[in-house]
């Protein structure tokens, strides 16, 4: 793992020393010794982390992280506010600046590499989503890029794994302004709790009787609805090995007792507020892939989408000796209806249409828009005598009721005609196969529509 990381102190003393440790990871170095200059250097080149001193001539840490978070351009780079000061109103001043994280000085290497190492893989998950989600700035994306709060507009839905009462107690005390929490002392059952909920964060008790802290961390990581809740691990003084593996098994975040409130606080909301960033990013991500192949009027996929899927398709079904069949259907007199009725109300007989396509055709079967009026199914290991059944059922069902235009209330009646082609001798490619397709349909109209016509290979 390598990263470039700026750090930022009017103490050279103290960059030195970061500089030494960090270069002997192999991470890039830069340095700054005042907030200014750090402004300067993250605005003209990219930086993945920044560890930033308070106390400093001119503007003080706090308000450089302030102006960092601010700027759409650098509100993404993870802030480790580095300071001499532990009260913890210095903390939640650091939080509502937006810092990610901090460290107190003497800062021990433990410490500086597990935060370091951490927000290192949060940047470099969090700029792989950012970019390839970069199509949908228009779904709001650019809200996701604003800088983290300091605190929870709701609180999150923590899971504590620990088996003593009295510091589940403690635990949960501290937590209750900004979580929810279910405490189990019960290891496994904690496990099946955590799949079952969407928990944004599991805190784990390294004093868990007769079981091993490290295998409840590993299962967590392990299971599909789990490994991504961020996990926290409350360790005994003197366990720094424990706390290197369980960091190896994907642990985010430590602390060791005895626990400060604050600290547990701190520390949660960081995680909390990661784990609803990347999700959002998911999110989005999904929603742009999802538009990207989808058909905004109708619904059904579009013919970006059908011209990769039936590709593959149509390979698998020419090495595995399998029939595919596919139909083309388009919408008789179309122009007609927009004519009579408008574009709204041709807009609302596609949208019909789509409907009753998807209601005729079967579960496994793909149906998309090809283009204006014309559609097309894909229909997988299908004969030419089941794919005829499957035609007829939809032409049915679009002659068998007229079709309402909303703005007028008006019903219009509607046929359509189908082509259909089976893929039958081997070799065959998908654009051969929707030609022929194409000329079933044609015949169809010439035939005087609102009928099937097959072609033979």
């Amino acid at each position: 793992m390598t990263a470039r990381i700026l750090v930022v102190d009017d103490i050279p003393a103290n960059v030195k020393l970061l500089e030494a440790r960090l270069l002997a990871e192999y991470f890039e170095v830069l340095t700054a010794e005042d907030g200014m200059t750090a402004l300067s250097i993250c605005d003209q080149t990219q930086v993945d982390l920044i560890l930033l001193d308070i106390m400093m001539p001119g503007i003080d840490g706090f308000e450089v992280c302030e102006r960092l978070k601010q700027n759409p351009r650098t509100a993404h780079i993870p802030v480790v506010m580095v300071t001499a000061l532990d009260q913890p109103a210095d903390r939640v001043r650091g939080l509502k600046a937006g810092a990610d994280d901090f460290l107190t000085k003497p800062v021990n290497d433990l410490q500086l590499m597990t935060r370091v190492k951490s927000l290192v893989r949060f940047k470099a998950l969090s700029d792989e989503l950012r970019l390839r989600a970069e199509t949908a700035r228009d779904l709001g994306l650019e809200g996701l890029l604003a800088p983290h709060q300091g605190h929870l507009e709701e609180p999150g839905l923590v899971l504590l794994v620990e088996g003593r009462a009295n510091a589940q107690d403690r635990m949960a005390r501290a937590l209750k302004g900004i979580a929810d929490i279910t405490a189990i002392g019960d290891p496994q059952a904690a496990l099946f709790e955590a799949a079952e909920k969407p928990y944004e964060l599991v805190i784990v008790s390294s004093a868990l009787e007769d079981y091993d802290p490290l295998r409840l961390c590993s299962q967590l990581r392990s299971l599909d609805r789990t490994r991504f809740i961020p996990m926290l691990m409350v360790a005994e003084q003197g366990e720094e090995d424990l706390v290197i593996r369980a960091l190896d098994l994907g642990v985010n975040d430590y602390l060791l007792r005895p626990l400060d409130p604050n600290e547990l606080v701190a520390r949660s909301v960081t995680q909390i507020r990661r784990m609803r960033y990347t999700g959002q990013l998911r999110s989005s991500l999904t929603q742009s892939v999802e538009f990207a192949v989808t058909d905004s009027l109708t619904g059904l996929n579009n013919r970006r989408y059908l011209d990769t899927h039936l590709a593959a398709l149509v390979e698998r079904s020419n090495r595995r000796g399998r029939p595919l069949s596919v139909l083309i259907t388009d919408i008789d007199h179309f122009k007609a209806i927009n004519d009579v009725h408008g574009h709204e109300g041709g807009d609302d007989v596609l949208r019909e249409f789509s409907r009753r396509v998807r209601g005729a055709v079967r579960g496994a079967d793909l149906a998309c828009r090809y283009g204006g009026e014309e559609f097309v199914v894909v229909m997988p290991d299908t004969t030419p005598e089941v794919a005829s059944q499957v035609a007829e059922r939809l032409r049915n069902a679009i002659a068998s009721a007229p079709f309402k235009v909303s703005a007028t209330g008006a019903m219009a009646p509607v046929t359509t005609s189908v082509g259909i082609a089976t893929l039958e001798k081997s070799g065959e490619g998908a654009d051969s196969l929707l030609r022929r397709a194409d000329q079933a349909l044609y015949q169809a109209k010439n035939a005087g529509r609102n009928r099937v016509v097959g072609v033979a290979a």
